[in-house]
């Protein structure tokens, strides 16, 4: 490892199985996500060039956004339908040329192949345990590379359910080589999604630039209502109603970035701070799970400081614009604090991403990192 920085590796000494709800079975499903220009007919002509190519589509969904007159489509296919290298080869030839002209840009991710993520935490546990305890009960479907701390006390958690764990303590001294020793290894793990469980470090611009759109974090939503420490202290004081927790990718700018998922949960008079702090921490297990586990299924688009989410069976009402399809409702959230960056194609980030162009700048979304 480059410089003079200590990395302490604990390696599991338990090894963990999946749990017994899980059918052992991973489907052979591949997906394509498309963001083009809203043409007439764009929709079908996409189906249409997977089946020219022997590809059964399994599901989809489209969200048309109206101002920018921008389509966003999701397709779950059959991968027994491309047999070799060859025929995938193929396919995304095909992709490049309908994207060469209709200013068209895709995402294929092939489902024989799991996406691995690494979870960065400090000393709250909460989110941590619940993204172990889902992942081993099937419902994250990935690889948990690592776990990374600027503290030792997860340690016997990740002993506990068999990951790797690393020890990298932060100090004013230390803050670049111990963000540079994170960066190593995860680019050495082949890390496809960084995972914040309530790490109360702040990534430098740097870090944040190498993987666009592939950290989440997750934050109370007092922001920027209540700043600084003991933030439920601040909202009991004031006496709030309501208390809610965002999920959403990290940016540059610190808890600006574009929101997955939010929720929220009445208070009552009678809450004292501990049991606004618990209801807190509930939503903000369940806003970052949702946020990691739509990640990782290509549910999440995200454009102009904001996110398009395919976010599986309908459970109300769908987002603003038109949308169509099977393939659930959807979502549009803007950027935690509203603000976004400045313009990049969306599908450039990462190498099992493929760009057919960089569409004409009306069209061109904030840069969408994803693994």
């Amino acid at each position: 490892m480059s410089g003079a920085y200590p990395v302490r590796a604990i390696p599991p000494v338990v090894s963990r199985t999946r749990s017994a709800t899980m059918s052992g079975v991973a489907p052979r499903v591949g997906t394509l996500v498309v963001q083009a220009p809203h043409e007439k007919g764009i929709v079908s002509t996409v189906q249409q060039v997977l089946a020219r190519h022997g590809v059964t589509v399994l599901d989809s969904a489209h969200y048309s956004d109206a101002p920018s007159r921008t389509l966003f489509q999701r397709l779950q296919f059959d991968l027994s339908g491309l047999a070799g290298l060859s025929d995938r080869v193929t396919l995304e030839r095909s992709l490049r040329e309908l994207g060469e002209r209709c200013a068209l840009q895709w995402r294929m991710w092939y489902g024989d192949r799991k996406r691995r993520i690494a979870i960065l935490v400090s000393k709250q546990e909460h989110c941590l345990y619940d993204l172990l305890i889902r992942h081993r009960a099937g419902e994250l479907d990935c690889e948990i590379a690592m776990l990374i701390s600027n503290h030792p006390d997860a340690a016997p958690i990740a002993r506990h359910f068999g990951v790797p764990f690393h020890y990298l303590p932060v100090t004013v001294e230390l803050r670049a080589s111990q963000e540079a020793a994170v960066r190593e290894l995860i680019d050495r793990a082949g890390v496809d999604l960084v995972v914040l469980a309530r790490y109360m470090q702040i990534l430098s611009p740097a870090f944040v630039a190498a993987y666009p759109h592939r950290i989440i974090n997750v934050h109370h939503s007092f922001l920027p209502a209540f700043i600084g420490a003991n933030p439920y202290r601040q909202a009991h004081e004031r006496g709030v109603k309501m208390i809610g927790a965002t999920s959403h990718y990290v940016t540059a700018e610190l808890d600006q970035g574009p929101i997955i998922e939010q929720a929220t949960v009445r208070c009552e008079h009678r809450d004292a701070v501990d049991d606004l702090v618990r209801k807190g921490r509930e939503l903000e297990k369940h806003v970052l799970a949702a946020a990691v586990r739509w990640h990782l299924e290509d549910r999440v688009v995200a454009y102009d400081n904001k996110t398009v989410v395919f976010a599986g069976p309908r459970r109300g009402a769908g987002g603003r614009g038109r949308g169509g399809g099977g393939g659930g409702h959807l979502r549009c959230r803007r950027g935690s604090q509203g603000g976004g960056g400045g313009q990049r194609n969306p599908f450039d980030d990462s190498s099992v991403l493929i760009a057919a162009r960089v569409v004409r700048k009306s069209h061109v979304a904030p840069t969408l990192g994803v693994s």
